[in-house]
């Protein structure tokens, strides 16, 4: 589908079906290509996948890419389309923006799935020796821009690395195909340095808090939580999904096995399932 014209730029998105609308939103360094084997068993519903603002096919506007950018861009997308009373399904970054979106307009939304996602500020304690490296490694200037900018590195590692099989060549070029050079791969470095740790970025960690509290509160919009096990890339471990059970009211939780961070390459058939089931089981459409 043509990229739909939002603000000063465009964000392009897979659209199928007709009904009540899910939602997909991806993560970092990821685009609606990640989805592409979990929407075919998602089940009745219109199934719409955006490219996150600089991602995928979407435009790539001189703008800072921030967690507040990307959301500005997808309300505007949301309102351009038109869309009420959708389901949303979260991935990494994608899940943050989801739970952003939920918060600020809770009268449009049936139900929240997520896996893998950025559900409160973390401590640098809370990361992996390994990951605290990386963290480190790419928030400081010039190293960061190094890592990521001055190679495809970033996206490679994501979908070799970061998943229990790695992905073939044709899809691993449409991962790196809007990536092609140093200025494409701008919103890459900008997403890996918006990870919120130790209270930094303060503006981001505000956001989080906020939709936290929705989180906890929001008792009449049912909520899924995607869960796996076998890889150190994970990052939501059974210490966060009992943080979870805890904290986010109208959670369900179901283990969907094996995976990488980025699990939708991993494991679509499961995540489908779960999500089709959790739907029907709450009549979201």
């Amino acid at each position: 589908m043509p990229g739909l014209r939002v603000l000063d730029s465009t964000l392009h998105h897979e659209d199928t079906g007709s009904g009540t609308a899910f939602v997909l939103l991806h993560g970092n360094p990821g685009s609606s290509h990640v989805w592409r084997n979990v929407m075919p068993g998602l089940g009745p519903g219109r199934l719409l996948a955006p490219d996150l603002i600089g991602m995928g096919r979407s435009g790539k506007p001189d703008i800072a890419y921030r967690f507040a950018d990307h959301a500005r861009y997808l309300d505007a997308w949301f309102d351009a389309l038109g869309l009420d009373r959708v389901v949303l399904v979260g991935h990494d970054w994608g899940g943050a923006l989801a739970f952003d979106w939920a918060a600020r307009n809770p009268d449009r939304v049936l139900g929240v799935a997520f896996l893998e996602s950025i559900v409160k500020p973390l401590a640098r304690s809370d990361l992996s020796p390994q990951a605290r490296r990386r963290s480190e490694t790419i928030r400081t200037p010039g190293l960061g821009e190094e890592l990521v900018l001055d190679q495809d590195l970033f996206v490679r590692q994501a979908f070799t690395g970061g998943v229990l099989t790695p992905v073939g060549d044709a899809d691993l070029a449409a991962y790196l195909a809007p990536y092609p050079d140093r200025e494409s791969r701008r919103p890459l470095l900008a997403w890996a340095r918006q990870m919120p740790l130790d209270g930094d970025p303060a503006e981001l960690v505000a956001r989080i808090e906020a939709y936290n509290a929705w989180l906890a509160r929001s008792e009449d919009v049912p909520k899924l939580l995607m869960t796996f096990e076998g890889s150190p890339t994970l990052l939501i471990g059974p210490g966060t999904a009992r943080w979870c059970a805890t904290n986010i009211a109208s959670l369900e939780t179901v283990h969907c096995g094996a995976a990488g961070h980025h699990a939708p390459e991993d494991r679509p058939a499961e995540i489908a399932a779960a999500v089709s089931a959790w739907s029907d089981r709450h009549g979201l459409r």
